[in-house]
């Protein structure tokens, strides 16, 4: 007969149980002991890659109780399937199933017009609502300087302003130029307006048309373009051409990413 043998180690030595948790594509998990917060986007022999909001991968091993999960301590395994790929937000980010809007934050993005706030809702909408980001538009930004002051940021309330046709020598660059506050971001597109940052490839044009000086840049699109000269519905159906991030110029695209990493910094 077998002789029974207790575990004399001190209650306070035995390491506790923890859960094992599958590393399923886009479950986000913070790596115990480091500040680095990710989502799951493969996971291989004794190895998880994790992606960050900035799109950072980094790769980890598959150590037990080596990630917290809403705060408490898990260990991570395989998956029992392959994982597929994660799904992803307009903006090309992972996306979160299930994330709740966050509460939204004292600090906002600007743009010039409701075209523009359309436009980045459109792709950036769902990281906005998790970053609890709010963009407002202004109706033009001759007056930036005392909506900055009325606005009154600081740091745990930035601002971020987008504006259009901000080039060297522009009237839009000298306004810009007067906003000196460390707690607000002024960045811009080089384009006439913000319709031009969407690729000409994705509405079937060769590329946007050229408009003399002196004509409505809107109505002269239009009419270049065989359209009927309205361009609330020419908007429309040219952000309906928009689904995700790879429809817009780049350089539209890393303003705004440059944007809600400002207003969001701790």
């Amino acid at each position: 007969m077998r002789e029974y043998s207790p575990d004399l180690t001190p209650q306070w030595k035995r390491a506790k149980a923890v859960p094992e948790v599958p590393a399923d594509p886009g479950l986000v998990v913070e790596v115990a002991g480091t500040d680095f917060c990710g989502a799951v986007v493969a996971c291989e022999a004794g190895t998880v890659t994790l992606e960050d909001r900035f799109r950072k991968r980094r790769v980890f091993p598959l150590e037990p109780r080596g990630f917290l999960l809403e705060g408490a301590v898990v260990t991570l395994t395989r998956p029992s399937r392959a994982p597929a790929a994660p799904a992803r937000t307009a903006s090309g980010s992972v996306a979160v199933p299930g994330a709740r809007a966050r509460v939204a934050r004292a600090g906002r993005i600007y743009v010039e017009g409701r075209h523009d706030a359309e436009l980045v809702e459109r792709v950036w909408g769902d990281d906005l609502r998790i970053e609890g980001v709010v963009v407002e538009y202004l109706e033009g930004i001759d007056d930036l300087a005392a909506v900055v002051a009325e606005f009154a940021p600081g740091p745990d309330a930035r601002l971020g302003v987008l504006v259009d046709h901000l080039v060297p020598g522009s009237k839009e660059s000298r306004i810009a130029a007067s906003v000196t506050s460390p707690d607000v971001l002024v960045v811009g597109h080089p384009y006439v307006d913000v319709w031009q940052a969407v690729k000409p490839s994705a509405l079937g044009i060769a590329a946007w048309p050229r408009v003399p000086r002196g004509q409505d840049w809107k109505t002269g699109v239009c009419r270049a373009l065989g359209w009927p000269e309205h361009t609330g519905a020419a908007w429309q159906h040219i952000l309906s051409r928009v689904t995700s991030y790879r429809d817009l110029e780049p350089t539209l695209l890393g303003r705004v990413e440059e944007l809600i990493d400002f207003v969001t910094a701790p």
